[in-house]
């Protein structure tokens, strides 16, 4: 499993590609943010996971979340990316924009 209890910066080229390869759960706490650096852009970053996605309350993620199970955004999460799930994708007053 994943948790992201506190900002993160993801820093790189705009040619650069990331994959998070995640064998469990990946949990974002409310409130925190990823952020992009140096022209790294949100279509090149993949997060990858067996398990539940869940974003928190007011946060914001970069890049393309594809779950083997559910992904859930709390009220008000936002996402520059895609969210793919198996299963289902929840939303709560959440902002997803494509990359």
């Amino acid at each position: 499993a994943l948790n992201i209890p506190t900002n993160i910066t993801i820093s790189g080229g705009p040619k650069d590609v990331w994959i998070f390869q995640i064998s469990g759960t990946l949990k974002m706490s409310s409130a925190v943010n990823i952020t992009l650096t140096g022209g790294a852009t949100a279509k090149n970053i993949f997060w990858q996971t067996t398990g539940a996605v869940t974003l928190g309350t007011g946060s914001h993620f970069e890049g393309n979340i594809l779950c083997k199970t559910g992904i859930n955004m709390k009220t008000g999460a936002s996402i520059n990316g895609r969210l793919l799930a198996q299963t289902a994708v929840t939303l709560q007053m959440n902002t997803v924009v494509k990359p």
